[in-house]
């Protein structure tokens, strides 16, 4: 038998341990709005297409990031933000382990920002910046200082209202009016226009801005020998939806994209025509291209 003051240690430890509070979001990171550890990532569920290799991901890029967000396990239905199911449940291949929220916000740009803002928050790899369709940028540097906008007809003005809250609940709040103000069109005028379809990169974004207008992410990249690209694209859509997985409407059991050029893209709710292909700017919250 040990020592008392051997055995009072481990009671402290245990009780320790049995004190200490279950996971909450923002705690796992770097995926913070997790509440658990996750069931399984996009590079763990879903193989390369046959004759091709994912593309190396230096470790903390956005493309790494991507490649391991979280997957539901199995291929579970798609839920709307209120609880309710997706009328199409054929459009997608996997879910995505990303919460939508209680409201119609996260839709697709909005679930396009969600991801590109989350990765950047947790990486620490830039500033977190969009622009309102109005042009207004709103930036998170600002909003965690306690700065919100004041919106008086077609003049956006940042004032500071609040106290300074760099929380991960107070981040989810600014996305939330971003979510509200921002969508396709002011997405598609700050993306850079990929010159080489190509070389489509993980993080691009193919876009339609418009009314409605959409998007999808380009999540993972794989080639093959030739050098032909292939890709997995994820969306949200309307109303505001579990991020998912597309499947391919050529090839239903392969949710992999074969990039050809800059061609027009079918894929199973949405046709971008050519010329769709997009990049994020180096520069945050770059000036508005019309």
């Amino acid at each position: 038998m040990g020592s008392p003051l051997r055995i009072l240690v481990i009671l402290n430890l245990v009780a320790t341990i049995l004190a200490a509070p279950t996971a909450k979001a923002g705690d796992l990171a770097p995926y913070p709005w997790l509440s658990a550890p996750a069931a399984g990532s996009i590079e763990g569920r879903i193989g390369a297409p046959k004759g091709f290799e994912r593309m190396s991901a230096r470790p903390g890029s956005f493309a790494a990031w991507l490649r391991g967000l979280p997957v539901k396990p199995g291929r579970p239905p798609v839920h709307l933000f209120n609880g309710g199911l997706k009328f199409d449940q054929e459009a997608h291949h996997a879910v995505l382990d990303v919460d939508v929220g209680k409201r119609d916000l996260q839709q697709c740009a909005d679930a396009v920002m969600r991801l590109r803002a989350e990765y950047l928050r947790q990486a620490d790899a830039g500033e977190i910046c969009f622009r309102f369709t109005d042009g207004t940028p709103a930036r998170w540097t600002e909003w965690k200082q306690g700065m919100r906008p004041r919106i008086s007809g077609r003049k956006t003005e940042w004032q500071k209202t609040a106290g300074a809250d760099a929380s991960y609940a107070s981040f989810r709040r600014y996305l939330d009016i971003v979510f509200g103000y921002a969508g396709t069109l002011s997405l598609a005028r700050e993306l850079e226009p990929v010159a080489d379809p190509g070389r489509i990169e993980a993080g691009d974004v193919f876009i339609q801005g418009g009314s409605p207008g959409h998007a999808v992410l380009v999540v993972d990249v794989a080639q093959d020998a030739q050098g032909r690209r292939a890709v997995l694209l994820a969306q949200s859509y309307m109303p505001a939806q579990d991020i998912h997985v597309l499947r391919n409407p050529k090839s239903p059991d392969n949710p992999w994209y074969i990039v050809d050029g800059d061609g027009p893209l079918a894929t199973p709710e949405w046709d971008f025509p050519a010329g769709s292909l997009r990049r994020f700017s180096a520069i945050p919250c770059p000036k508005p291209r019309r």
